[in-house]
């Protein structure tokens, strides 16, 4: 699984200016909360109720070396039964099915916004559900069906 945060975006309720992004490598599904602060308790929070409390506990998490994936409380957390990997400054790419997912939902976001207005962290539900529900052409399905059926 990777991991990433994307932002800052213009303020949405509730002061949310980022975005926290997780992909399953192999089904492709995505998770992405908006988020007012990137802490590292807003990052446990999130793998807690976004992952793992979903999907079980992941056997690995790729992130880049952002001070918020680094502290010592997440790598202790982590340290129970996840491996934690993160990719250097120069090879951001090493992380790239989160990065490729960041640039759609980006633009899904700011399709959203050109039809319909509104604020960002509004348009996220169906951003997710448009990307959830689209085929991946890795796999050929989408990553609901994936991850139902796998």
């Amino acid at each position: 699984m990777g991991i990433d945060i994307v932002g800052p975006f213009p303020l949405a309720y509730g002061q949310r200016k980022f975005l926290l992004v997780a992909v399953d490598y192999f089904t492709k599904w995505v998770e992405a909360e908006p988020l007012a602060r990137i802490t590292e308790g807003e990052v446990m929070k999130f793998i807690w109720k976004n992952i793992i409390c979903h999907f079980g506990i992941p056997r690995e998490i790729i992130s880049d070396n952002g001070r918020q994936f680094q502290r010592p409380k997440i790598q202790e957390w982590c340290g129970l039964r996840i491996k934690q990997r993160f990719t250097t400054v120069a090879h951001p790419q090493a992380n790239g099915q989160v990065e490729v997912t960041n640039r759609i939902l980006v633009q899904g976001i700011k399709r959203r916004l050109e039809r319909v207005g509104g604020n960002w962290a509004e348009e996220l539900t169906s951003v997710l559900w448009a990307y959830r529900t689209t085929p991946r052409g890795s796999t050929g399905e989408n990553p609901f069906l994936t991850s139902i059926w796998h």
